[in-house]
């Protein structure tokens, strides 16, 4: 389904909720955009969709997180704020 053909107004989901829950149900994933007054106001998808969604933002987070660990790292070694690996492993047996 393309994009034009997801966008609908507000009275064709108030008069056709059942069959987009059963579109939904049949492996339907393409969100559809609900107009009000010839304006984009919602945005309904499947479950499936949803939770999908919800992985990907969560991966990209951690991903966005992991990135920052590195560029931390970049700095403190750019500064010259290392430590050997001889005395890190003596820090080691030290504790």
């Amino acid at each position: 389904m393309n994009l034009k053909e997801r966008i609908k107004p507000i009275s064709f989901l108030k008069a056709n909720t059942t069959e987009i829950v059963n579109s939904f149900d049949a492996g339907q994933d393409e969100p559809i955009i609900i107009t009000q007054n010839g304006e984009a106001k919602m945005v309904v998808l499947s479950m499936h969709a949803y939770q999908e969604g919800k992985r990907q933002a969560q991966q990209m987070q951690e991903q966005h997180a992991f990135m920052k660990l590195i560029a931390m790292g970049n700095q403190e070694i750019a500064r010259g704020d290392v430590v050997s690996e001889e005395d890190f492993l003596a820090s080691l047996d030290q504790a």
